[in-house]
């Protein structure tokens, strides 16, 4: 399959994916969580896709493209420690937390591969 757009890319898919789940799950934290984590799993599940979004526009460039997936990496990592500590918290259950955890080690894992063969997305 061509890939022309950020859109195509699976692991764009897995993250939209993911925040998307996350936006729904989050919806039912507490009040008092509403502008710290409530506001910080969203952000970072969704700066997740941003970030991959902007990275392939960038691929032409391989350090600039490079560096934006290191942002969504990051991101993406950060997500886990909210998912973390939205389950010690017991805002998730058991069952989501342990799935969204395993997607985002998924979506790390492509973006890490994709980073390390910068040359397979130049154009």
């Amino acid at each position: 399959m061509k890939i022309s757009k950020h859109t195509d890319l699976i692991v764009y898919q897995m993250a939209f994916k993911a925040a998307n789940d996350i936006f729904e799950l989050s919806k039912n934290f507490p009040k008092e969580e509403k502008y710290s984590l409530t506001d910080q799993i969203r952000r970072s599940s969704r700066s997740v896709c941003a970030n991959l979004a902007e990275a392939f526009r960038k691929r032409k460039y391989p350090k600039m493209f490079i560096a934006k997936l290191k942002d969504s990496e990051g991101e993406a990592a950060e997500t886990q420690v909210w998912l973390d500590f939205s389950y010690n918290h017991g805002y998730i259950n058991k069952i989501d937390h342990h799935r969204l955890i395993l997607d985002y080690d998924n979506i790390i894992g492509k973006l890490v591969v994709m980073a390390n063969q910068p040359e397979k997305w130049q154009i």
